[in-house]
């Protein structure tokens, strides 16, 4: 496509995975609106052993899916390997010290969410960032994604239940944005085939703009198809007793 042509640089998805997902999630849940009680009464989550579990699940499979995308077995398909455990460990680590800081002690599904942001940050660095970059889009991640969820849910009013914007389609951006800082030679990455930073940056941005875009737009164009066809919202008497 034309964002291929001018050389934008997402080797296994950060847009056109978790960037989409996150756009079309926030649109998505404007549209649906906020469940009883939001945001007034926090609804705990209800098992946060099976959090992890799933966590830990998705962590050992964004190995195949980040260094899967190198297409070969070789040395980029370890770095992206080496680099995606870093950034999520490191990022994992950021948000319980945040949650430690900030409100006494961390919690298994802040840990859980940390990690998933670290992953779906460096998803589009995977293949051009070096360990040191790796380390700190991890922090970013786990700085930025975790005050993003207060962002979503405290200031916009808008009941992303699971966060989705916040981690997944922060993070899919900010990594496709750090990937021009990080991804640089002089910074320990494969560089941009003769590009300065600053001229991937803008190409980067660019894509991170056309993306959110296409998705808002389109998102909101079927979801009022739907709403109209079948409708969207349970009712009161089905969200009590639960959907399940």
């Amino acid at each position: 496509g034309w964002l291929a042509e001018m050389g934008i640089q997402d080797f296994a998805g950060g847009l056109v995975v978790h960037m989409t997902c996150g756009i079309s999630a926030l649109v998505i849940a404007a549209i649906l609106g906020s469940r009883r009680g939001f945001p007034s009464e926090i609804q705990r989550p209800h098992n946060p052993g099976l959090v992890m579990i799933g966590a830990a699940m998705l962590w050992v499979g964004w190995y195949g899916f980040n260094a899967g995308s190198a297409l070969a077995a070789d040395g980029n398909a370890g770095m992206a390997l080496t680099v995606t455990h870093i950034s999520a460990a490191t990022a994992a680590l950021t948000w319980m010290l945040i949650e430690w800081l900030g409100h006494g002690k961390p919690t298994l599904v802040g840990i859980a969410t940390g990690t998933i942001a670290g992953l779906a940050t460096i998803t589009p660095a995977s293949g051009f960032v070096g360990p040191v970059g790796a380390l700190f889009i991890g922090i970013a991640a786990g700085v930025v994604c975790f005050y993003m969820c207060g962002v979503v849910k405290n200031m916009l009013k808008i009941d992303d239940s699971l966060d989705v914007f916040a981690v997944h389609g922060v993070g899919g951006a900010m990594g496709t944005l750090l990937t021009a800082i990080f991804g640089a030679a002089s910074l320990g990455g494969l560089g941009h085939s003769g590009l300065s930073i600053g001229s991937q940056f803008g190409i980067q941005l660019t894509g991170v703009i056309a993306v959110l875009i296409w998705s808002a737009v389109l998102t909101f164009v079927i979801v009022k198809i739907v709403q109209a066809i079948v409708g969207l919202r349970a009712s009161s008497d089905e969200e009590t007793e639960g959907l399940d």
